[in-house]
């Protein structure tokens, strides 16, 4: 997988290169600025980018920016935004559009190498990968129809497929067989009018729909 990386500090920048390369992803570009990461984006075009919030020129939400810019440039680009802070505004516009994979991880709270890197491979293949917190905090900003028409449960495991866990991953934490769940998650495509039939991009449009209904209220 080709990846952008952009932190401006430089030991952390390093060390998210040293550890993605360790996997046996190429890491096409580092930078530490917004302009950079613009033009890194556009020259490299990568399958993932993984971008700091926080960055030059202002330290406030440069990397966000860059990467809002850059998906309104090309369509579908895959973004792993890394924050120390929980950006509701941007994490909204970031799932608007529904396309291309998406991912907010806080800085401390990825306790292991393999924790990033799965998150990393699955935003870069087209999916969602949302710290628990992250989702929390969209889906308390308000509540639209979409929202009303899912039951707790339903509500329940749609936040948990936002966190990108899989249907037995599910299943495990609610204490609920797989084919339970499987029940739960068609019954969710159906309120929400998902009517794709792969089931892999099904629950990526339930999420994003999800995530863009709560956060609009």
């Amino acid at each position: 997988m080709r990846i952008v990386v952009a932190e401006d500090l430089y030991l952390l920048r390093d060390g998210l290169v040293r550890l993605l390369e360790a996997y046996d992803h190429e890491v096409v570009a580092a930078v530490g600025d917004k302009e950079a990461t613009l033009r890194a984006l556009a020259e490299h075009r990568p399958d993932v980018a993984v971008i700091d919030v926080r960055m030059p020129p202002t330290y406030t939400d440069d990397g966000l920016q860059a990467a809002l810019e850059a998906r309104r440039a090309r369509p579908g680009l895959s973004v792993l935004v890394l924050s120390q802070h929980i950006e509701q505004l941007y994490a909204r516009e970031l799932l608007a559009d529904g396309r291309g994979g998406v991912g907010y991880l806080l800085k401390d709270r990825v306790f292991e190498a393999e924790q990033f890197i799965e998150a990393v491979e699955r935003v870069g293949a087209g999916g969602t990968s949302l710290d628990p917190a992250v989702v929390a905090k969209i889906l308390n900003a308000g509540s639209t129809s979409p929202l009303d028409a899912l039951t707790g449960r339903e509500r329940e495991i749609i936040a948990l497929m936002a966190e990108g866990l899989s249907n037995s991953a599910i299943g495990q934490r609610l204490f609920l067989s797989e084919g339970s769940i499987s029940k739960y998650t068609t019954s969710i495509f159906t309120k929400l009018g998902i009517t794709s039939d792969d089931n892999s991009n099904r629950r990526v449009l339930a999420v994003l729909a999800f995530l863009g209904a709560a956060g609009a209220g």
